[in-house]
């Protein structure tokens, strides 16, 4: 059974493009070799299954033979390393991808994304799991996301990752380092790992997908040195230099200090993609003019946070802009609005920017940001407070911004303990897991708003009877007061009501969420 999975791998890795017809035994041979096997039935027809669950049978029979550790890590660690053995050498797909470049910029990214996910540099499987919806607000629709598809460690593999030597290579997690490096376990492994070389600002850069991709073609363009993060005038034009080389991408870079920058500030980086966030459709409200500068359009754009957009066809000069308006607000302060460049010779404001193309046009968005903290905030005073850490309490870098909530894989389990708890009326406070939850659940829905009745009631005749027969769930829509509005203060059954067909998608909405919920326990 195993030579057929061995054989459906290197068939994979075939159809996928990673290996030509001419270097299957060779490949075979290797995956033997990373196996530790030393034989292989030819008549062995491939068997019928998916990628993952092919490596998931040679890992298993790995850790079965004990050539593997049984953990999730040293799984992660092994699988990769059998990919590598099928991804072609680094200049191979520079090659291709330059080839495809020539005919068009969208064509080479295209293959290499697709390239990353057939190689399981990003594992779909994983990725897939991933919960994504929208929410529409007065700012536009904004995205959530809860990400699943990195996998926590388990204990075993924390005790291991404790005991593995300590190593300064690769430097950190983004070097170019990495590629094609066998990882260990506390550092993950990137034999299937490929970058491309860029030129930005004179300067040498590579290109990469992030490998939980959090959106389209979630991309990530680092320095080839491993330098700390700065937002500079440099910033800016590699950004647009960039959106030279790629005109359907955006471009953006976190912050360069704590709290308001990203979780890697050792290692200059930007993050893009192929996706339009929220942000890059909310309008300018205000316009603004700069004294020098007639050609470009700036304003401040209607989001949650401190936006100016810059918009015009020449990149140096909205560089030689942004540069004016980082270095002025970097020395702004403005003490009745509890906004200081500095305190104790520790500064705080500084930039996010994201760069785009509208057409012919560049633009760029500068996000003003201050990471001040306070006795009362000492996470940061212009960061999610306090009340809200229980949801999440991680940095709010780029892609949160533009407006991507990445909400923490436990909230998938915890809400929906959350919702159980509700329902059958449980306290909440008296649940270790669920205590963090309570204030907010309480707040909206109100203390006295969630009560369950064990018998059938009288609320409807001809409902309340079937409540004795059947379970039944039976909401009371709030359709206002007299003191709210005079029209909808008045009993249902009075001949004079005047009903409030608002709340009539809330009650749908509402029905339609129980009846789902109900079916998913019934299966």
């Amino acid at each position: 059974m195993l030579d057929s999975y061995i054989s459906a791998l290197c068939r994979y890795a075939e159809r996928t493009g990673l290996l030509q017809p001419e270097d299957l035994v060779f490949a075979r041979n290797a995956l033997l070799e990373a196996l530790q096997l030393d034989s292989f039935d030819e008549a062995a027809a491939p068997a019928e299954a998916s990628l993952a669950d092919i490596l998931q049978v040679l890992t298993g029979d790995a850790v079965a033979r004990g050539v593997c550790p049984d953990n999730q890590v040293a799984r992660d660690l092994f699988d990769t390393k059998l990919m590598g053995v099928l991804t072609p050498r680094p200049h191979e797909v520079r090659t291709c991808f330059h080839t495809l470049y020539q005919i068009s910029p969208q064509k080479a990214t295209d293959w290499f994304y697709r390239f990353s996910q057939d190689t399981n540099y990003i594992r779909r499987d994983r990725i897939a799991k991933d919960k994504k919806w929208t929410y529409a607000c007065e700012y536009g629709e904004l995205d959530i996301t809860i990400n699943l598809s990195k996998p926590e460690k388990d204990p075993r593999a924390i005790a291991a990752a404790k005991l593995a030597p300590q190593s300064g290579y690769p430097k950190c997690a983004l070097c170019a380092e990495n590629e094609g490096y066998a990882g260990r376990m506390n550092h993950p492994a990137r034999q299937n790992h490929r970058i491309i070389p860029l030129e930005l600002d004179s300067g040498s850069w590579y290109l990469q997908y992030s490998p939980y991709v959090y959106y389209n073609e979630h991309c990530i363009v680092l320095n080839a040195e491993h330098t700390p993060m700065r937002i500079s005038a440099a910033t800016f034009r590699r950004l647009l230099d960039f959106m030279k080389l790629f005109p359907h991408y955006f471009l953006g870079s976190n912050a360069d200090l704590p709290i308001v920058g990203g979780s890697i500030l050792s290692h200059d980086h930007f993050q893009g993609g192929h996706y339009t966030f929220a942000m890059e459709k909310a309008p300018v409200e205000t316009p603004v003019s700069f004294a020098g500068f007639p050609d470009i359009a700036a304003g401040i754009v209607k989001w949650p946070m401190s936006v100016l957009r810059l918009t015009g066809s020449d990149p140096d000069r909205l560089c030689l802009l942004a540069e004016k308006i980082l270095t002025a607000w970097r020395g702004y302060t403005d003490e009745a609005a509890m906004v200081f460049a500095e305190t104790d010779g520790t500064p705080h404001n500084t930039i996010t920017p994201i760069a785009r193309r509208r057409e012919d046009a560049f633009e760029l968005d500068l996000v003003l940001r201050n990471n001040l903290t306070t006795a009362e905030h000492p996470l940061g005073l212009y960061h999610p407070h306090e009340a809200l850490h229980h949801i999440k309490k991680e940095n709010i870098g780029l892609i949160e911004v533009m407006g991507l909530a990445v909400l923490p894989s436990r909230l998938d389990r915890e809400l929906a303990l959350l919702t159980d708890a509700i329902l059958q009326n449980r306290d909440l406070r008296a649940d270790e897991t669920l205590q963090k939850h309570a204030g907010w659940a309480e707040e909206l829905a109100g203390k006295e708003r969630v009560y369950r009745l064990d018998q059938g009631g009288m609320g409807s005749e001809d409902f309340a009877s079937f409540t004795y027969e059947l379970p039944c769930a039976y909401l009371l829509l709030g359709a206002g007061t007299p003191q709210e509005d005079p029209r909808y203060g008045k009993p249902m059954h009075n001949e004079a009501v005047v009903f409030n067909e608002d709340v009539l998608p809330t009650g749908a909405a509402l029905h339609t969420l129980f009846a789902l919920r109900m079916l998913a326990q019934e299966t």
